[in-house]
């Protein structure tokens, strides 16, 4: 039996949106209190901080080592607003009933999701390689728990993104094709939060120190 639940495409009447928008601006609010707590520490640490980046118990700063991976951090922020543009013509295709240029999009984001996650790994191993890990200092500290939950994010995308292209994921364009669209602009919303985080964790963690 077909049973059709309300407001999945049609817009509520009370907020002038469906449901899973409703829903997806309700998870992102409580995303900007997760990392506007994480930024909040940031600068109250750092605003404390006599000496920033800190001296390591080593004698050491990391602020070489910073200097070093800007080139990777400038790259990693090209791949990822790419990754969102390709994500907003993913949804315009699927609005101009062109499916093969979906595929393509999507695959073109996910394959910048990828490329982040490949330079991050030589990022992190470059830095645990130097000694630099999360004890070293206030610093290391704040970016392995900032850059990490990024990546969580990331890594969370990556397995939504690779659904949708299946074929278990993209048989509702079928028989539900805008149930399906809805689906793509709300995780195009996401998809675009953490962009921005991590727009935000570019200056913070590696141009303003």
């Amino acid at each position: 039996m077909d049973i059709k639940i309300p407001y999945n495409e049609d817009l509520r009447p009370d907020t002038g949106l469906y449901n899973a928008k409703l829903g997806i601006w309700l998870f992102l609010a409580s995303e900007v209190m997760l990392f506007g707590g994480l930024f909040s520490s940031y600068i109250l640490l750092r605003a404390g901080a006599s000496v920033w980046p800190p001296i390591g118990l080593d004698g050491q700063s990391v602020a070489h080592l910073l200097e070093e991976t800007i080139g990777l951090a400038t790259f990693n922020t090209v791949a990822l607003i790419t990754s969102s543009v390709t994500m907003v013509m993913s949804w315009v295709s699927l609005k101009m009933k062109d499916i093969s240029k979906f595929k393509m999009y999507m695959w073109i984001t996910i394959s910048c999701a990828i490329i982040f996650l490949i330079v991050k790994y030589f990022e992190y191993s470059h830095k645990i390689h130097e000694g630099f890990i999360p004890a070293h200092d206030t610093y290391m500290a704040l970016y392995f728990t900032m850059t990490g939950l990024h990546v969580l994010h990331i890594i969370g995308g990556l397995f939504v993104l690779v659904y949708f292209v299946m074929p278990d994921g993209i048989k509702m364009w079928d028989d539900e094709p805008i149930r399906f669209t809805n689906r793509i602009e709300v995780f195009g919303l996401y998809w675009h939060f953490v962009d921005l985080v991590w727009i935000f964790l570019f200056p913070v963690l590696y141009l303003l120190n």
